[in-house]
């Protein structure tokens, strides 16, 4: 048996690796599963927490207490607005008690106001995603609702900083849109529960359940000099801090592993602002030490101020089997977005998103300050240039599983500012593909057995790892993102024998690169400090490091 794979796992800044697909009987497993996570060395994280009930059981079907939206005045396919009778149908839910799901008719209904979704135990479900199922149809952009009161916040920041989008070879220079990354025509929320920090003005006291003062990555015991108010079963935020006011700080320094990139200001400029967060469920006290059931991502200090508060949530939220479809719309710009979103999840945990297919959006799916979420079965579709598919903001163990994306979009998988233990599992992009991190102490996130369709550049390359972001975020991602088993179908380029390059960002130190491939040897470039291994080999024994790791974890 011929295997590289003893030989292509050391560490190097900027690395660059690249092999000719092998024929092999039996693959050998991956050494970076084979090294102990106590050092720096390949330290893996484990994702398998991500998802619906911990990745642990499968997503409820409700069935007992069943509300029809037709008996609130909601009728199909008759070409009038159904706004007026869907809000009087979640109004009255509000006040059920138990799960409750409502149940949309098939065929076309109007939607031209927010659906706001305010309650937990609750499902909004639809006849199906497909010809034959429910669609809802919202004609107007949500540039012409009135504006929501929960973005107020977000709309005085963008008028304060002047937050323009200036391309001046395209004659444009606009204002930012509220809706660029925030909004929804179907939108959770607990009702004035402040999603995001923008302003300094609008920031209260929180309500802090414990002082932690230390604890180690990967493990899940909290040591605390204070407890008041905490009790087992609770879902709270762990937040950590830079409260240095220097970009040297411990804190900093252990994000990105103190490799050689440049660290955006925001990272110390905003001393009451955790740089770190995680949701978690407490499963045990006793004493000062705390029990989480989700592992730490950073070995915790004294100089961390670290805290666990609490965390206003909705939880067992379930949208699903409908399509929404937008209009089509001429693009205008990047950040300019008049606001066809379909779907903007915030402060839901334990919930779920599935069955949906979204066309002609501006965003599909976003997503803000929620947790232990599963996006399922997805499918983005249009003619309409799209800002992201399905997103992840602020976001802790989201697993996104079986996206497919059909539609141009500048950030079709994106992990964004503050998102940890995230995954992209068995996603397809067909056009345009970009694997984006977005800055923002963005880390610890998986992109698992993703296939993507590209054609390369002139130059025999594409920006595949491309990285997005404001510069006062930068770098990209944090220590240990992690790509498992990617698979690139190129539509052109074989007429070079060459290796076609794939250009990852390189100020995103630490990253983990095993199993890119193609049908097309690839060469990557990454940096610093990547750690590859399986190029351009199929990681047929492994395609998923989720569920390896979840069944393994399932087994102990």
């Amino acid at each position: 048996m011929i295997s590289f794979s003893n030989v292509n796992h050391q560490f190097f800044p900027h690395l660059v690796f690249y092999f000719f697909p092998l024929l092999l009987l039996s693959q050998e497993l991956p050494k970076i599963l084979q090294f102990s996570n106590e050092s720096d060395v390949a330290y893996l994280p484990d994702f398998s927490y991500a998802g619906y009930g911990f990745g642990e059981k499968e997503m409820p079907v409700h069935a007992k207490k069943i509300v029809l939206a037709t008996d609130y005045g909601v009728v199909a396919n008759d070409g009038l607005d159904d706004s007026k009778a869907l809000l009087k149908a979640m109004g009255a839910i509000k006040e059920m008690k138990g799960n409750t799901v409502l149940q949309l008719p098939k065929g076309r209904l109007i939607l031209s106001d927010i659906l706001y979704i305010e309650r937990s135990d609750f499902v909004l479900r639809g006849a199906g995603s497909g010809p034959n199922g429910t669609e809802i149809y919202c004609p107007r952009p949500m540039m012409y609702l009135k504006d929501p009161e929960i973005l107020k916040e977000l709309r005085e920041y963008l008028l304060k900083f002047d937050k323009r989008q200036k391309e001046p070879e395209n004659n444009i220079d606009l204002p930012f849109s509220q809706y660029a990354w925030s909004g929804g025509m179907i939108w959770t929320q607990v009702p004035g529960e402040r999603v995001k920090s923008y302003l300094g003005k609008y920031d209260v006291p929180e309500t802090v359940v414990a002082e932690i003062s230390n604890g180690k990555r990967g493990g899940h015991q909290l040591n605390a000099t204070t407890i008041e108010g905490l009790k087992v079963g609770d879902v709270v935020q762990l937040q950590l801090f830079n409260k240095t006011g220097t970009v040297n700080s411990d804190l900093v320094n252990d994000l990105y592993k103190s490799a050689k990139v440049e660290i955006g200001s925001h990272h110390w400029s905003f001393p009451t602002l955790p740089i770190v967060r995680q949701e978690v469920l407490i499963t045990k006290i006793s004493g000062n030490e705390i029990t989480i059931k989700t592992p730490l991502t950073v070995t915790i200090k004294p100089s961390y101020k670290a805290r666990l508060v609490k965390w206003k949530h909705l939880k067992e939220v379930g949208i699903e089997h409908f399509s929404i479809v937008f209009p089509g719309a001429s693009y205008i710009a990047h950040h300019v977005e008049r606001g066809f979103n379909g779907i903007f999840l915030t402060r839901v945990f334990n919930s779920w998103v599935k069955d949906v297919t979204i066309h002609n959006a501006d965003s599909g799916i976003l997503s803000e300050e929620i947790a232990n979420t599963t996006i399922a079965n997805i499918r983005t579709t249009g003619e309409n240039k799209a800002h992201y598919t399905v997103a992840m903001a602020g976001v802790h163990n989201v697993l996104v599983d079986n996206l497919k994306v059909f539609n141009h979009a500048e950030h079709p998988l994106s992990f964004n500012t503050f998102s940890t233990k995230n995954v992209y599992k068995n996603c397809e992009v067909f056009v345009k593909a970009i694997l984006d991190q977005h800055s923002g102490a963005n880390h610890q996130n998986l992109f698992d057995n993703i296939t993507v369709y590209v054609e390369p550049k002139d130059d025999h390359s594409y920006p595949l790892f491309e990285g997005g972001g404001a510069g006062y975020w930068k770098p990209s991602h944090g220590a240990f993102s992690t790509f498992w088993n990617i698979n690139v179908h190129f539509l052109n380029g074989f007429e070079n024998n060459e290796p076609i390059v794939l250009n990852g960002m390189e100020d995103g130190p630490f990253a983990h690169l095993v199993g890119i491939h193609g049908n097309h040897p690839v060469k990557v470039t990454y940096g610093p400090s990547a750690y590859m291994e399986f190029i351009n080999q199929d990681l047929e024994r492994i395609p998923s490091l989720y569920d390896y790791q979840l069944k393994a974890r399932l087994r102990q």
